[in-house]
């Protein structure tokens, strides 16, 4: 009996560190596998042996192998590894801006005032053709760099419109693979009954979460089948057991160039935060879209205020002036458009009003006719505008007049964009250098260049924000707002690299495979093999000398 007792204990003892070993050797093959937790194994003491001198031990079990796992350090680096994400793309994105906007050799303001000194020489001598050839040139060169500019801002929303489909497809790929991973973890949850965990698939699903949250914000909730639901923006499901949402592009309803980021049908673009993708629509919407209408503000300011000045003078030829610039297609006239997804229709038109170019904003404006009222909402800040009296007469609003050209038939919707597309669509209207009108005077006067000064003056004249900007203090502060904008992105960018990094360490200390550990282990429980092996053929000997003193 005594031999057979000191087996049965040393079998125990033997299996379990042949499972201590194997765990060993699992985490040392693993040191480099990205997202594994160490591993180790759970033992316990079994039932004692009641005998009439005492319980007599009678081994150890193997209860469970089990990770090294916490939840709220997983949150948190997964909310840290959202915030860099986002901070990290937006920094980046904004240098390239910051880049374009402030070029101080070759930027705008060095064609800008080539421009107008191109005027001065026109001023100083009015009668010659060499300087009147000269200044369309210059205004050549400035019209090119609004559109090369607007071009390039262009670029970067095309760029960032690819960025967020692949971020979409990324987000989508990893979703449903935690679906299908879901799948799995309850099929084994069910067979043990939750009480062992299919360690290995966790890691895998865990690692994909935090995939997501480079991506997006996201939200894990765990569940009792050992599912894990996913939650983004403000409560939609992206994970729901086997069920995978699919996030999507779609275009809004005026500019099919804007995206907005879709869940079934619904669009979330203003419930998204964090990641790489909330990055994204940062830079498209905080720095990109408002450089842009930024820069169309001037384009407008300068067309219409140059265009004011040279029509009220003459040409070399004593004809009255015409436009030097134009507005793309449209002449001087702000781009609308209609809501095609609303019944009611109509057509209003809106143009840019000279005496009032300094209340120009760089935003959009919706129209919005509900079947009996008209609301004017400048977007930029969601804000309504004040227009009593339309539309029975036209309205005079922040640079623009507005008319109704043609009645609603019912609900309908109008975009007006005064700057958004100025900068691209400036262009010279006058290719003869003699239709210059620098003369104040109709007729013919040799040297009359009274209205080239004004028009040379309109360089120091403050017909931007309110009144208080020159056109170039007016890109100062355009230069001046992105750079802002991007030391701000970089500040965010250097701090959330250092709590990521923190989130990492501790996550690593937690979890990660140390090697010298797992090395002393090998020792201890090789150890313990032999010991248990010498304990077996311990009880080999006993029970060989029990049946030898039995014959």
């Amino acid at each position: 009996m005594a031999g057979t007792g000191i087996l049965e204990t040393a079998l125990t003892g033997l299996f379990a560190s042949q499972r201590w070993l194997a765990t060993t050797s699992q985490n040392i093959s693993n040191v480099n596998t990205e997202g594994y937790s160490r591993q180790q194994v759970e033992l316990s003491a079994r039932p004692p042996q009641f005998t009439g001198a005492g319980y007599i031990g009678q081994g150890v079990n193997v209860v469970n192998i089990t990770r090294s796992y916490d939840q709220f350090i997983n949150q948190q680096l997964n909310s840290s590894t959202s915030a860099f994400a986002e901070s990290d793309y937006l920094a980046g994105m904004a240098s390239q801006v910051d880049t374009l906007v402030g070029n101080n050799d070759s930027g705008l303001p060095v064609t800008l005032k080539s421009f107008f000194s191109a005027v001065n020489d026109v001023a100083n001598d009015p009668t010659s053709l060499a300087a009147r050839q000269a200044m369309l040139g210059q205004a050549g060169s400035l019209a090119q760099q609004f559109n090369d500019m607007a071009s390039s801002f262009d670029g970067l929303r095309d760029q960032t419109n690819k960025q967020m489909q692949a971020t979409l497809d990324d987000i989508n790929t990893y979703a449903q693979s935690i679906a299908d991973l879901n799948v799995k973890i309850t099929a084994e949850f069910g067979r043990t009954g939750g009480m062992q965990m299919p360690n290995d698939l966790l890691d895998q699903r865990d690692a994909l979460i935090t995939k997501i949250a480079e991506k997006i914000n996201v939200s894990a909730l765990n569940m009792d089948d050992g599912s894990v639901n996913l939650i983004i923006g403000k409560g939609q499901s992206l994970v729901s057991n086997a069920s995978a949402a699919t996030l999507s592009l779609a275009g809004s309803t005026f500019d099919n160039s804007y995206k907005d980021i879709v869940i079934n049908g619904q669009p979330i673009t203003q419930s998204i935060t964090g990641g790489e993708l909330s990055g994204e629509l940062k830079f498209r919407d905080q720095i990109l879209d408002p450089a842009q209408q930024q820069l169309g503000v001037l384009a407008a300011a300068l067309s219409v205020q140059f265009n004011a000045i040279h029509n009220s003078g003459f040409d070399l030829n004593g004809a009255p002036g015409q436009d030097l610039f134009a507005l793309g297609g449209t002449g001087m006239n702000v781009p609308v458009t209609v809501n095609p997804g609303l019944p009611g229709g109509g057509s209003i038109a809106a143009t840019y009003d000279p005496a009032n170019t300094a209340n120009l904003n760089p935003s959009d404006y919706r129209l919005d006719y509900d079947g009996t009222n008209y609301t004017l909402t400048r977007l930029s800040d969601k804000q309504a505008i004040n227009i009593a009296g339309f539309p029975g007469s036209p309205v005079n609003v922040e640079g623009m007049t507005i008319s109704l050209s043609t009645p609603p038939t019912g609900a309908s919707s109008f975009l007006i964009r005064p700057a958004f597309y100025a900068a691209e669509n400036l262009k010279i209207n006058i290719g003869d250098p003699e239709e210059i009108a620098a003369a104040g005077n109709g007729a013919s006067v040799p040297g009359d260049n009274t209205n080239a000064l004004k028009l040379a003056n309109l360089e120091q004249q403050p017909i931007l924000s309110g009144g208080r900007s020159t056109l170039s203090s007016a890109y100062g502060q355009l230069v001046s707002q992105v750079g802002t904008s991007t030391q701000s992105a970089k500040t965010s960018q250097s701090a959330q690299q250092v709590l990521l990094n923190q989130a990492k360490q501790t996550r690593e200390n937690l979890v990660g495979v140390n090697l010298d550990e797992e090395a002393a282990n090998l020792i201890k429980f090789q150890n313990a093999y032999q010991a248990a092996a010498k304990a077996i053929s311990v009880a080999n000997s006993l029970f060989d000398t029990l049946i030898g003193a039995i014959r």
